[in-house]
């Protein structure tokens, strides 16, 4: 199977390397500095159960997608649109799209943009750029992805790579779990510069992420999606399987990058105030985020 990763940073890098070395070919498509790297050492993975060095292709052009059957989308929420626009042209007919992005409305943006399906895909990987060219893993790494006429097949294919995935009828409801897993992380993570188990070393970030949820749900009750009931216990077993992982918005913040907080928090906090529902506790997240990243602008 040929696949391209369109948005190559610490998530694509992972799912690309593990394919690669289970045979298929991949592409990478990203920033130049990891192209340069991988092209002159190949992709360094530093998997918690092994290091390999993985020998896949790199250009930071979108005609990288021109041959592949199936295409990793992975590139910031933001960059949605401008991105599906530039790899629109190269598609081939009937390749399979899975939007790998945080947030839950980045596939119908997508699908609106290419003109073709866009299946969505719920990403529970915990990983980092270390360096150019070089990802390292730190737990996890398997994909839920919507129904879709060829996704029985895909999942098959990536299980049999080492990246476990399911198909799942019900994906707006797996989108609104890890959103909801992220507002509750992804800025704590962030403003104190902390992986998620140490987070809960300080009082009160328990009630803290149990509010956090409890407002999600609310705002996902009045959208019909269901929400289990035991999601407090879920999101906060988290901090368990990923101890030593830095949200993504905490990364972001730590090199100077623009955060998807928008997309997160802020989508909550946009759809609770459609909706009449208060949600306090995401705006000061929301808000505590975008006044970092305005000193980190200020900064650079």
């Amino acid at each position: 199977m040929k696949i391209a990763v369109m948005g190559a940073g610490a998530v694509g890098c992972y799912f690309g390397a593990m394919l690669a070395r289970a045979g298929h070919g991949v592409t990478l498509i990203g920033r130049s500095q990891h192209v340069e790297a991988i092209r002159q050492h190949g992709l360094l993975l530093e998997h918690r159960d092994f290091k390999d060095h993985v020998r896949v292709a790199a250009t930071t052009d979108a005609i990288g997608v021109v041959e592949a059957d199936v295409v990793l989308f992975c590139v910031k929420s933001a960059d949605t649109e401008s991105a599906g626009h530039l790899i629109a042209p190269h598609l081939k007919q009937g390749a399979v799209v899975l939007c790998l992005q945080n947030g839950v409305d980045n596939a119908e943006r997508l699908q609106a943009t290419i003109d073709q399906i866009a299946v969505p895909a719920i990403v529970y990987v915990a990983a980092e750029m270390a360096g150019p060219g070089h990802v390292k893993h730190h737990g996890r790494g398997e994909l839920i992805i919507g129904a879709s006429p060829s996704s029985a097949s895909v999942a098959a294919t990536f299980t049999q790579a080492g990246v476990p995935t399911t198909v799942s009828d019900k994906v707006a409801n797996e989108l609104w779990l890890k959103l909801i897993t992220n507002c509750a992380y992804n800025a704590l993570s962030a403003v104190a510069q902390m992986p998620y188990g140490r987070l809960f070393k300080v009082d009160g970030v328990t009630e803290v992420v149990r509010t956090v949820v409890r407002e999600c749900t609310e705002v996902a009750s009045a959208l019909d999606i269901a929400v289990p009931e035991n999601i407090d216990e879920t999101v906060l077993a988290l901090a368990g399987s990923m101890p030593n992982q830095y949200s993504s918005t905490a990364q972001d913040l730590a090199r100077g990058k623009k955060t998807e907080i928008d997309y997160l928090n802020g989508y909550v906090v946009r759809k609770g105030e459609e909706l009449s529902i208060p949600t306090p506790v995401n705006r000061a997240l929301l808000v505590m985020v975008k006044l970092l990243e305005e000193k980190t602008q200020q900064a650079i």
